[in-house]
């Protein structure tokens, strides 16, 4: 007889951008951290060959054999593209499953829900399969999810989320040259989550400000080719851009300062003692940006923030690709009265800490 397989529980975090929002599609440097909400995959084995997917928190399910390819029932069907993606790279599935998939996270709010979810599938399928070896660490996990949630669908993510969620903890990712990911110490104490509860366009909106920053570059770049944002000074920019439209210089200016910002939050990780009042001033000045600049705040999520300061809060910002969703504060202490601010300014708190990356249980 065969030995029953184990039943697996695979989880990844969600996670907050600290410094460098909506710079990883401009290849600039970004510093995220894992946060302590999650997306669990849970599986066990069923004798049909099919996999059979219960999703309680959006009501959705599914149901397919993986033998061949899987057609697309959906947009953005990211849990059908990664068995896709598996499939291409020579995985087959001998073992039907039963599959229930349950988040933490605030679902299309900036919290990076749905790369969490790609992420632990991913882990789950090829541990499902017996390709763990396909993965062997979290950053080739990250680099097939990102395939099967961005890459499949021509979307205009980056790589930030994919990374962070798998690696867990606070990390630096660097493409000047090549991606690079380095881990670095989290911020010590608390942070407030808090959901606006504002509907919001991810893909719209990313698309939206990459493609304006990309034309605004297509134009200066015919005049002066050898521009690079990785190292163009605010002054210049200001300079070269001057007559351009505002829906495209204000945002281009909003990269050049996003990227002086994260350099300055980089000492602070680099410092032998960390400087909360200093890196909660950085993530407010950095919202400052986002908001006057690259446009992506809401009047809602200035209001959470204003509250979650008035309230012991050193800083905070919108988190994600804007238009909505959530904001977080650096709330090291009394994190409860903060949380409570946020609340009663409209959103929905949660409070967080930096958190591990991929897990992976088994269970006879």
């Amino acid at each position: 007889m065969n030995k029953k397989a184990p039943s697996l529980r695979v989880s990844s975090p969600g996670r907050i951008c600290l410094f460098g929002e909506h710079q990883d599609y401009l290849e600039l440097d970004v510093i995220a951290s894992a946060i302590s909400l999650r997306f669990y995959v849970d599986g066990s084995p069923c004798p049909d060959p099919g996999f059979h997917l219960h999703l309680p928190d959006t009501g959705e399910e599914d149901s397919f054999i993986p033998e061949s390819e899987l057609p697309y029932l959906k947009q953005r069907d990211y849990l059908r593209s990664t068995v896709n993606v598996l499939l291409r790279l020579g995985c087959r599935f001998r073992q039907g499953w039963e599959i229930t998939m349950h988040g933490e996270i605030p679902i299309n709010a900036g919290t990076s829900s749905s790369s969490a979810m790609v992420v632990a599938w991913t882990r789950f399928l090829l541990e499902a399969c017996g390709r763990a070896d396909l993965a062997p660490g979290p950053e080739a996990v990250a680099r097939l999810a990102h395939r099967a949630e961005v890459l499949e669908f021509k979307e205009p993510g980056g790589q930030m989320d994919h990374y962070t969620s798998a690696l867990g903890g606070t990390v630096w990712i660097e493409f000047t040259g090549g991606l690079k990911v380095t881990r670095l110490p989290s911020p010590p104490g608390t942070f407030v989550l808090g959901d606006s509860l504002e509907k919001k366009d991810t893909t719209g909106t990313l698309g939206s400000v990459r493609e304006r920053v990309a034309r605004g570059l297509e134009i200066l770049k015919k005049e002066y080719p050898g521009l690079d944002l990785s190292s163009v000074s605010e002054q210049e920019i200001l300079k070269l851009s001057r007559n351009l439209p505002p829906e495209i210089r204000k945002p281009l200016h909003g990269a050049v300062l996003n990227r002086m910002l994260t350099a300055e939050g980089l000492k602070i990780f680099r410092s032998p003692s960390f400087a909360p009042e200093e890196f909660g001033r950085l993530l407010t000045e950095q919202q400052r940006v986002l908001r006057e600049l690259v446009g992506i705040s809401t009047p809602k999520i200035d209001r959470l923030l204003q509250a979650a300061l008035k309230n012991g809060a050193l800083g905070g910002k919108i988190n994600g690709s804007g238009g909505g969703g959530c904001m977080f504060a650096y709330a090291p202490e009394d994190p409860e009265t903060v949380a409570r601010a946020i609340e009663r300014a409209g959103g929905r708190p949660y409070i967080i800490r930096p958190d591990s990356g991929l897990k992976v249980e088994t269970r006879s």
